[in-house]
């Protein structure tokens, strides 16, 4: 019994000590302050914002790329554009001023073959044409140096000798040449050219096909090769509407 009487005062007197602590400590101590929440870190709040600064930092450097790779491929498109333009100029330019030529008939001299106002495509590069074949040269009719573009046939190459007979037809090296597709007569332009005549190194005589009216190598005489500006391949007739 003294032994438990012992233990209860020794509980009781620490019990006792607890509560004397309790009350000696300061209340902010045990409780805390209840009107303000947990401080938080600086260097948290700072880590925070920067990284909100560099994902919108990010979002702009994204943005503009994508900007840069949009101009950068229209350039590219119109720089491609424009080579090609450049390519397809070259390749018409050669076409049409070195290989192929078009230019319309002036009047009717070629009739009815080739009636005024159609179309005549020639090519340039061969310029040796032979008998019957139809031209477009280039000709100082009356001495001035102004060049007049003309369309005509072939009827005599280098070395034949022309000559017109007194019924007005052609002949080419001693022959009366047969025409079926000329419904004229072929008279000389008195004192224009005298016959026989004979064709030099690259001369032609050319003629045009109505022979009445038409002005041709019986009024300026041969015409030299390098007035020759092609032969003609096709036409585009003229339509009335």
């Amino acid at each position: 019994m003294a032994t438990d009487n012992m233990r209860n005062r020794e509980t009781q007197e620490a019990s006792k000590e607890a509560i004397r602590d309790i009350l000696d400590a300061d209340p902010e101590d045990i409780v805390g302050d209840p009107l303000t929440e947990e401080d938080e870190d600086p260097a948290e709040n700072e880590d925070a914002a920067g990284d909100a600064a560099e994902t919108v930092d990010q979002d702009e450097a994204d943005k503009l790329e994508k900007e840069l790779r949009n101009a950068e491929k229209g350039f590219k498109n119109a720089q491609r554009f424009l080579i090609y333009l450049a390519i397809l100029l070259v390749v018409l330019w050669v076409l049409f001023f070195k290989i192929i030529g078009i230019t319309h008939m002036p009047s009717g001299d070629m009739s009815p073959r080739i009636d005024a106002g159609d179309l005549i495509v020639f090519y340039r590069l061969d310029r040796s044409p032979k008998f019957e074949d139809v031209v477009v040269f280039e000709k100082d009719i009356d001495g001035t140096g102004t060049k007049t573009m003309m369309v005509g046939r072939v009827m005599a190459v280098p070395g034949d000798t022309v000559d017109i007979s007194a019924g007005n037809h052609l002949m080419v090296n001693g022959n009366s040449i047969v025409e079926p597709m000329i419904y004229s007569l072929t008279p000389k332009r008195e004192d224009r050219v005298a016959y026989p005549l004979t064709m030099g190194e690259e001369q032609y005589f050319i003629l045009v096909d109505s022979r009445q009216d038409g002005m041709d190598s019986r009024y300026f005489g041969p015409v030299s090769k390098d007035e020759i500006l092609g032969m003609v391949i096709t036409l585009v007739r003229r339509t009335k509407l």
